[in-house]
Order: structure tokens, then C-alpha cells, then sequence
């Protein structure tokens, strides 16, 4: 009986390690083939590319700021007639209404302060509201540079007072990123057989590749008109600004990881 049991015993513990065994195995395997074996044999290579493109839309700020007394119903009213026939003088000019969007509109109350000197105390006067300036910014973009030029100094003639920010951006910059990211990455690739060909290895499988780009940043042009004195009405403008949009670059890099074969 004990011979019985001791064969039985012996027999569980084979069948355990045969088991733990083939757990292991089965563990390795799942294990290795999670792991790219090649990754411990990779190189990676980088390189930028870059097109010219000329900018085809111009964007501007035109801001009408009135300044007046306590009568501040009276102020916004005038401020809105000035942004309004503004406007109606921008789309006469071809300017879709998508293309025209009010940016900021703000009233703030203008103070008064008694000269109370340093030592005031508490016998000074709160400072008391003497007026109210009301501010209205209009974002513009025009896409025909040709009437740029008359658009910016026609809305200072309806009574815009500050004209700024004027800036050309490439509208759909996609296909162009594309061309750009596509010169990057044949770059790369023939970088990498350089590499390769120098160090003494061949090129292997692409692992993984990463693109760092970026959109053109807008360029600035130093075409601003204002007329200082708020709630004067525009200026009159001798002649329209010259508007020249220039060139952009539009850049991206990209990052390539082969195998090392």
C-alpha cells in the first residue's frame, strides 16, 4: 500500500513539473514573440523638407474706438453705425461674409482721480466716472491682393480709427505639407543607405517613422494705418497701401527607423 501511494506521488510530481514546465515554454514564447528581436538592431535617420509657396490670403484688424461722456448708449450707437458701414464697404468689395468676423467689442469706463497728494488719507474722493470709451475689432481676410490695398484704407475713410495685424497665411496648406513631407521622407531614406553603406550593413525593414512638422507661421507686414485721435472719425488717406504678399516656406521633418540587416 505505501509502494502505492509512493508511485502515485511520484507520478503527481512528475505530471507538476511536466506542467510548470510547459507553462514556462508556452510563456517564453508568448514573450519573444512580443518583442521585435530587431529592435535591439535598429538605426534611425532624419531629415526635413521644405517648399516655397507663395501666401494667397492677407488678413487684417480694423478696430473703431469711440470715446465720449456718460451718454454711453449714445457712444455704442455711433461705434456700431462706424463698424457697420465699414463692413457693408468690405463685402461691396467682394469679401464674403464667412471671410468677416468681429473679434473683440468692449466698453470701459474712463476715471477721474483727485490730486489728493500723498497724504490724502481718508479724506480723498473715490475716483468718479468721467466717461466711457467703447472699442469694436473686425478680423478681414481678403483673398484678391489686388484690392487689399484699397480694402485697408477704405475702412479708415468709414471711420475705422486703427488698422493692424496685417499678415499673409497660405489658406489650405495641406497639399503642400504633403510635398514638403514627402521630400523629407526621400531624404531619409537615401541618408539611410549612406549610413548603411558606410558602417557596413544593409538596410532593413522600416520600423516606425515619426514627422515633427509644422504649418508656415503667418508673415507680418509693417502696413499699419491709424489714426489716433478716438472717436475723430478715419483718416484720410492719401493713397492705398502697397500690399506685397512675398513668399513662405512651409517645413516639416520626419524620423525613420530601420533594421539593421
Amino acid at each position: 500500500m505505501e509502494q502505492k501511494i509512493k508511485n502515485y506521488v511520484g507520478w503527481a510530481v512528475i505530471f507538476a513539473l511536466i506542467v510548470v514546465s510547459v507553462s514556462i515554454w508556452m510563456y517564453v514564447g508568448s514573450y519573444g514573440k512580443q518583442i521585435d528581436p530587431a529592435s535591439m538592431r535598429t538605426f534611425s535617420v532624419s531629415a526635413d523638407g521644405k517648399v516655397v509657396s507663395i501666401p494667397d490670403v492677407a488678413t487684417f484688424t480694423f478696430s473703431v474706438i469711440t470715446e465720449g461722456g456718460k451718454n454711453l448708449g449714445d457712444l455704442q450707437k455711433q461705434n456700431v453705425e462706424k463698424v457697420n458701414e465699414a463692413i457693408a464697404f468690405v463685402k461691396d468689395k467682394g469679401v464674403v461674409e464667412k471671410d468677416i468676423k468681429t473679434e473683440q467689442y468692449s466698453v470701459e469706463p474712463r476715471y477721474q482721480y483727485a490730486n489728493c497728494g500723498l497724504y490724502g488719507g481718508s479724506t480723498c474722493p473715490p475716483p468718479q466716472i468721467v466717461g466711457y470709451t467703447v472699442r469694436q475689432s473686425v478680423l478681414v481676410k481678403v483673398r484678391d491682393f489686388e484690392k487689399a490695398g484699397d480694402i485697408i484704407s477704405g475702412v479708415v475713410e468709414k471711420g475705422a480709427n486703427s488698422v493692424s495685424q496685417l499678415q499673409f497665411t497660405i489658406d489650405d496648406p495641406t497639399k503642400i505639407l504633403a510635398e514638403a513631407r514627402k521630400q523629407a521622407i526621400e531624404k531619409a531614406k537615401e541618408k539611410a543607405e549612406q549610413i548603411a553603406d558606410a558602417a557596413g550593413f544593409s538596410v532593413g525593414k522600416l520600423i516606425s517613422i515619426d514627422e515633427g512638422g509644422y504649418y508656415p507661421a503667418p508673415m507680418y507686414r509693417n502696413a499699419k494705418v491709424s489714426n489716433e485721435v478716438y472717436g475723430m472719425g478715419g483718416a484720410d488717406l492719401a493713397a492705398a497701401p502697397s500690399i506685397e504678399p512675398g513668399s513662405q516656406e512651409v517645413t516639416t521633418s520626419v524620423t525613420l527607423r530601420y533594421e539593421i540587416k
